[in-house]
């Protein structure tokens, strides 16, 4: 990933296995006690199958100067992401339906 930086403009880019130049958005960063990990969520904005937008998440390491991305490998990760994803998704439902 390219420097910390560009996370503050919230979008960078990756080399993917091909060696294309990907372009991704941050959609969010967190951190949680309970793994002791940092977290990215990110997208490319391209769509599934079902029309959702294709959103992705990695461990991240904010303090260094070239931040890596690690792929998040335990069911635990999955689902403190997956839940923080379905509590904003909620949220932004319940401001829709509001306004």
């Amino acid at each position: 990933m390219n420097n910390n930086n560009e996370l503050e403009k919230n979008s960078f880019t990756l080399i993917d296995d091909s060696g294309n130049e990907r372009k991704f958005d941050v959609l969010f960063t967190f951190s949680s006690e309970e793994t002791g990990h940092d977290y990215i969520v990110y997208t490319d904005n391209t769509k599934d199958e079902n029309g959702n937008v294709e959103v992705y998440a990695s461990i991240y390491h904010p303090e260094e100067e070239h931040s890596r991305l690690e792929a998040i490998t335990t069911d635990k990760e999955w689902k403190i992401i997956d839940t923080i994803l379905k509590t904003i998704e909620e949220e932004l439902s319940k401001k829709n339906n509001q306004g």
